[in-house]
């Protein structure tokens, strides 16, 4: 028990510096990075949601530099296939024996952070096999089964405006990822120091904070924080109450909602909040941190109806509204 206390106020005091380090590159969006780090040490996978020219990329690279993870991105184009993303088998001659062998090439998936861009770019194949290694943590090729890195961070890219052309994820594929993350426009004295930065010479890349071994002792770490019951209890219920059969559902969801969030969404809610509690030095989470995890790991659970399609209803603004029905863990 002493060593964890040990760890937690050092995992507190290395994202500190992390956040440091991450902003000499990186101007705002500190929400969008506490949420990465949160996910990283949940081992959750995150999608990233925004306009073009957000520093999505910027950001996931300045992420594993910070982290001194090895990262890879990929351009998800519509015909990527899925051999190009976990490798594939190559004939090469034996020059001892003269003898043709396969050699497996791995693909760009073998990396600790893969960043997907444009992932509703590419087809449902290429689409499954990046969901799959997801889940698994592991590549199957030509009968052959190959572990993936560890840690194995998955973030991808969702661009919100151009639809055409697009092979949008499936509701079952989505939920796949811990987090969905809405990457808004800079303020304008956060754009003005974009602008500074970026037109003028080049800056240093971040200093690692943080090595391969110590984030996987993190991940270990969240799986031993204590949770009280009542957190437990709350999390259940704000995934309960987007699920329109259930009693006790209110009534806008009754009518908003066609399909809830399963019960990933209350354990991704739980390793959220006992990741945000030990990055915070703190040793068990509360219900409030629970209500922090509560809109990226729920509004992309929630599938609307057509009522609230016609009204402009947002699953944002539902589960908001559930937010407000169900406070204070009542």
């Amino acid at each position: 028990m002493t060593n964890d206390v040990e760890s937690v106020g050092r995992l507190a005091e290395a994202a500190s510096r992390l956040r440091s380090e991450i902003s000499r590159v990186i101007v705002g969006q500190e929400e969008a990075v506490d949420h990465l780090l949160i996910a990283l040490i949940a081992r959750g996978h995150s999608l990233l949601v925004g306009v073009p020219g957000l520093a999505k990329t910027l950001l996931v690279r300045t992420l594993s530099q910070a982290l001194d993870l090895s990262f890879q991105r990929v351009q998800f184009t519509p015909d990527l296939m899925p051999g190009d993303i976990t490798g594939t088998e190559v004939i090469e001659e034996n020059r001892s024996t003269g003898g043709k062998v396969f050699r497996f090439i791995p693909g760009p998936l073998f990396a600790n952070i893969v960043l997907a861009d444009e992932i509703n770019r590419t087809p449902p194949k290429t689409q499954s096999a990046l969901l799959e290694a997801m889940q698994e943590r592991r590549v199957t090729v030509a009968g052959q089964t190959y572990n993936l890195p560890h840690p194995f961070f998955v973030l991808a890219t969702q661009n919100p405006i151009e639809q055409e052309g697009t092979y949008p994820l499936p509701e079952a594929q989505l939920d796949r990822f811990m987090f969905m993350l809405w990457l808004d426009y800079p303020t304008f004295a956060e754009e003005v120091q974009i602008v500074q930065r970026t037109t003028a010479a080049l800056g240093g890349d971040p200093t690692p904070v943080l090595h391969a071994s110590e984030i996987e002792e993190a991940q270990n770490l969240v799986r031993r924080v204590p949770v009280a019951e009542n957190v437990v209890e709350y999390a259940v219920r704000l995934a309960s109450a987007t699920r329109p059969k259930t009693e006790g559902a209110p009534d806008f969801v009754r009518e908003y909602v066609s399909y809830g969030a399963g019960p990933r969404a209350s354990q991704y809610m739980i390793l959220g909040a006992k990741a945000r509690a030990i990055l915070a030095g703190r040793f068990t989470p509360s219900v409030d941190d629970v209500r922090a995890m509560a809109l990226p790991v729920l509004r992309h659970r929630v599938v609307t109806t057509f009522a609230a399609e016609a009204e402009n209803v947002r699953p944002e603004e539902i589960v908001r509204r559930i937010l407000e029905s169900i406070a204070g863990g009542r």
